[in-house]
């Protein structure tokens, strides 16, 4: 696809966007913004329980300001999400978005693709009480953030999959990026082997679905909110330290760890 080429499903979504409008009084609130393109997105849902006592979105509306794509993805994501539970429409990616658009500009793919987020966001918004509003910081030229020094390090500190023993971990000072719910439960995991974990997350709130959040909430896995890795650095074939970008203080900083782990995006 061209850097710029729209799909005829992403220009029917943008010309007849569904479910625009806001609910008075939701019981979830989401509004994501980006400051790098300016996009701007809010998301409400509507809460109810079905016939199996789970909870589901009953009703879902945006607001968004922005591009075609942007108006798109939200258009798209209410109704994928409208509904279905709120576990499963907490692991909508922005990917699965994406694809359901049958792809979208890789120039637009970070920038514009926020609905995710804002519908995240909302339902984090819902649960816990989480602030509604969130900036996520985002390239709009690359669709891969590279984290430099990570492929140098890989086997030596950095890992893509958790090794197969564990054991290997025990007491060192363990980094693991937000990518999803299986990070998360990663991280669960380890605090079996080490008091030291730490999970950098762009999100305000605790990330995961409910039952991991909840577990998260009672582990000692600490959290670094709204920040990025940066960089991973060393000496001696060996991980010493790694760079992170804090972005409500919107600053760089170091922080000593043994081991970095990036799993592969599963939502």
């Amino acid at each position: 696809m061209k850097s710029t080429e729209y799909t005829e499903k992403v220009l029917d979504h943008f010309r007849n966007p569904r479910n625009v409008g806001v609910i008075e009084n939701p019981d979830g609130y989401g509004k994501v913004g980006n400051p790098i393109c300016g996009d701007l997105m809010y998301m409400y849902i509507k809460v109810a329980k079905n016939n199996n006592d789970e909870e589901y979105i009953e009703d879902i509306k945006f607001k968004t300001f922005g591009c075609g794509s942007a108006v798109a993805t939200s258009s798209m994501i209410t109704e994928m999400a409208k509904g279905i539970t709120l576990d499963e429409a907490y692991k909508i990616t922005r990917q699965d978005v994406a694809d359901e658009l049958e792809g979208l500009p890789p120039i637009k793919m970070h920038c514009s693709n926020l609905a995710a987020d804002a519908l995240k966001a909302a339902i984090d918004n819902y649960r816990t009480g989480a602030e509604p509003e969130v900036e996520v910081a985002t390239s709009c030229q690359l669709e891969i953030r590279v984290i430099l020094g990570f492929d140098e390090f890989l086997g030596k500190g950095a890992f893509r999959e958790a090794p197969e023993n564990l054991e290997e971990l025990r007491d060192k000072r363990i980094l693991i990026i937000d990518s999803g719910d299986n990070s998360l439960e990663l991280a669960l995991q380890l605090t079996e082997y080490t008091g030291r974990v730490i999970v950098v997350t762009s999100s305000k709130g605790v990330p995961g679905r409910e039952e991991i959040a909840k577990n998260l909430k009672k582990s000692d896995v600490k959290i670094l909110h709204q920040s990025d890795l940066l960089e991973v650095k060393g000496e001696l074939d060996e991980v010493e330290r790694v760079v992170l970008h804090d972005y409500d203080e919107d600053e760089n900083y170091e922080l000593y760890v043994d081991v970095v782990i990036k799993l592969n995006y599963r939502g």
